[in-house]
């Protein structure tokens, strides 16, 4: 499905570039030249993703990111010739995705457009799927409860975080260095071990509440997978 971006920029030059090149990219594109006229766009159309300019006159790009993100779920990616960093964290911080500077490269924001669009997609699909299901157990992200065969399985919430991990990528052999990470975090310093004692006391609970030896598997020099 075409994607569609809305334009927010009153430079006439720097519109029509933008406009002549997502369309060629193969984007659905509307454009308008002040902050004022976004909200009524919005609300009468749907866009996938939002360039605005910084600099507008009236209602500047901070207060249209801001009344944005207060009412809609749409990315954002600031275009601006301020390129103080000040600038950067104000509109990452009011929900901005992205921030390139300008003078930018055609390429580069095309570039950067992809990866918000690709990185939201993502996002969604990951908010979609709240319950996952492997075999007799159910797993729902949303309530953090587990179940076998609607028998409820009583686990402490790291125990809950490693199980999700486990079953949302099912199949997979994941290391222990992405379980740490994912898991207990970037900042975690301790010993891999952890994870060992984790999933032995999951194993027990699968065990004690329905038929599920073996489901979780060692992959030796690795770490585990769930079948």
């Amino acid at each position: 499905m075409q994607k569609r971006i809305l334009v927010c920029e009153d430079e006439s030059s720097i519109r029509k570039l933008l406009e002549y090149n997502l369309k060629k990219s193969n984007y659905y594109v509307k454009s308008v030249d002040s902050g004022e006229k976004v909200d009524d766009v919005l609300h009468e159309d749907n866009f996938d993703l939002i360039l605005l300019d910084l600099m507008l006159p009236g209602l500047d790009g901070f207060e249209v990111a801001k009344l944005v993100k207060a009412k809609f779920d749409i990315p954002i990616i600031i275009l601006s010739a301020k390129d103080d960093e000040i600038d950067k964290v104000l509109g990452l911080e009011l929900g901005a995705d992205d921030y390139v500077t300008k003078p930018f490269s055609m390429r580069e924001l095309l570039a950067r457009i992809k990866a918000v669009l690709r990185r939201t997609e993502k996002s969604n699909l990951d908010k979609k799927q709240d319950i996952y299901k492997a075999g007799s157990l159910e797993v729902d992200s949303s309530s953090r409860k587990a179940f076998i065969n609607g028998n409820e399985i009583e686990l402490t919430a790291l125990e809950f975080d490693l199980l999700c991990y486990l079953i949302r990528n099912r199949g997979a052999a994941l290391h222990r260095n992405d379980i740490l990470d994912e898991v207990w975090g970037t900042e975690f310093v301790g010993d891999s071990r952890m994870i060992d004692v984790h999933i032995s006391h999951i194993r027990d609970k699968l065990s004690l509440v329905g038929t599920m030896d073996g489901f979780i598997e060692t992959v030796r020099g690795i770490g585990y997978r769930m079948k």
